[in-house]
């Protein structure tokens, strides 16, 4: 197959055949477009760089996520660093909250060392629990309580249906719930 003139789907069959200079080609295509959007939104180099990356390694990992009869490969890869771009953004914005938000608590309630050890033990558990979880389960949690997004903002970024997106979620905090329990740490409401 001569790479420089086949076709966006064609390079993408061969990009789902583990054929590293397919990748190569739809990156010299669509890289710039991508690491441009990315800036755009990013305002920074280093992260659009990041998303850039991402973008494509995602394409590398799951090239059948692409659909020709949906689109074009430049507007599936566009549309995936908008997402991936959105979600820094968010996530950057969450984090500053927190950490402005936590030095309000620090500076009124005064620092209770124990208190903060606890929540640091128990932060540690439901990590080591959340990952245990199956990903069908642990990637919408992690999308939906610690993205912040909504059930249908998961249920697109996943690909799959709302009610099942609902269902997993469900399914896991179950299952975090019972490990939890298991690990010593009572969830909250739970001795009412």
């Amino acid at each position: 197959m001569d790479i420089e003139q086949a076709s966006d789907a064609n390079l993408v069959v061969a990009v789902g055949r583990w054929h590293e200079p397919a990748l190569a080609e739809v990156y010299r295509r669509h890289g710039g477009a991508v690491h441009a959007l990315a800036r755009r939104i990013l305002r920074s180099d280093s992260p659009a760089e990041e998303v850039t990356q991402e973008v494509f390694l995602d394409l590398w990992r799951q090239p059948e996520k692409f659909d020709a009869q949906r689109g074009t490969l430049r507007s599936f890869l566009l549309a995936r660093t908008h997402g991936k771009s959105v979600d820094v953004v968010r996530a950057e914005e969450a984090r500053r909250k927190r950490e402005e938000r936590t030095v309000r608590e620090t500076a009124t309630a005064g620092y209770d060392i124990e208190h903060e050890v606890w929540d640091m033990a128990v932060a540690a558990q439901v990590k080591d629990a959340l990952a245990s979880l199956p990903d069908d389960q642990r990637q919408p949690i992690e999308l939906a309580y610690f993205g912040g997004r909504t059930y249908r903002e998961v249920a697109v970024l996943l690909d799959e249906p709302e009610g099942t997106i609902k269902s997993r979620i469900r399914a896991g905090l179950g299952h975090l719930r019972l490990d939890m329990i298991e690990r010593g740490v009572e969830p909250a409401g739970a001795g009412q």
